[in-house]
């Protein structure tokens, strides 16, 4: 069983890390802000499902890997902008003659794939394993819970930054705002692109 030492450690270390503005909570502030929250669910389960697995990932010893190869991590730093500049694409790119200016539903792909490319997330994840895993205790348990318990503190991070999104930007709804709403949301996007691709 995992110490209560350690579960302050992680949840010390981890709410901070996973509430404070980023990449991630800005993708879904404009998901909430666009979609609802309830539209915003299959989004957020991807992205939640990504940090459980890559949780896994790095305790049962991803990291150990990625020391050996660090070419990997450059490597998806620039898969994580390509992809953030498509979602920010999807959200301004015109609409064909005669059609509704609707943005795209965000899916459980794009929620899984966000959090998968962000260079950010991998790091907090490495480092929250690196110091919390102990010797002493079997690895597959402690891996688990701890698994666990940073995913469940991600959905309870993550909600207020959807809902804040989805209270902000409800009133506008008009064509002409949703129309101002896709660039502002697109914009954001791109802003989390060059945020990556300068501080990492």
């Amino acid at each position: 069983m995992v110490s209560t030492q350690i579960w302050i450690l992680v949840i010390a270390f981890s709410v901070p890390m996973i509430i404070s503005p980023g990449p991630g909570n800005t993708m879904l502030a404009a998901a909430g802000g666009r979609f609802g929250v309830k539209g915003t669910v299959p989004f957020w389960l991807g992205f939640e499902l990504a940090n459980f697995v890559w949780c896994l990932a790095y305790g049962f010893g991803l990291s150990r890997l990625l020391d050996q190869a660090p070419s990997a991590a450059h490597a998806l730093k620039w898969a994580g902008i390509a992809y953030t500049l498509y979602l920010a694409y999807g959200f301004v790119k015109p609409s064909k003659p005669g059609e509704h200016a609707d943005l795209p539903e965000l899916t459980i792909t794009d929620g899984f794939l966000s959090v998968s490319l962000n260079p950010k997330i991998h790091s907090m994840i490495f480092v929250l394993f690196s110091q919390c895993l102990r010797s002493d205790l079997a690895l597959a348990q402690q891996v688990l819970q701890i698994s666990a318990v940073f995913t469940v503190l991600c959905i309870a991070c993550h909600f207020p930054w959807i809902y804040g999104g989805q209270i902000i930007f409800k009133r506008f709804s008009d064509p002409k705002a949703m129309r101002v709403q896709g660039y502002l949301f697109g914009a954001c996007m791109a802003a989390v692109a060059v945020f990556v691709a300068v501080s990492t």
